[in-house]
């Protein structure tokens, strides 16, 4: 690990734009885990009328779009720069 050096890190609009939308695609995978198909709003991929399963791929697939966004927030932070 590095020793600090006093350097502070830049965020910019995009690293908070993807932190939040990581945040709502954590929301969605739960909502898919523990909403069964035939109760999922009509507009949302995966209703189903009359199923009773869950959609647990859509699920992890929003977990890995989140992670996807968080990645790349923390490539879009640099140290601020000196001077």
């Amino acid at each position: 690990m590095a020793p600090n050096d006093g350097r502070t890190v830049q965020l910019r609009p995009l690293t908070y734009v993807l932190i939040v939308l990581g945040l709502l695609f954590v929301a969605a995978g739960v909502y898919y885990l523990v909403t069964p198909a035939h109760s999922l709003p009509a507009f949302v991929p995966g209703h189903e009328a009359g199923s009773t399963h869950h959609h647990t791929k859509h699920g992890f697939a929003m977990f890995g779009l989140a992670v996807v966004c968080w990645v790349g927030a923390w490539f879009t932070t640099a140290p601020a720069k000196a001077g």
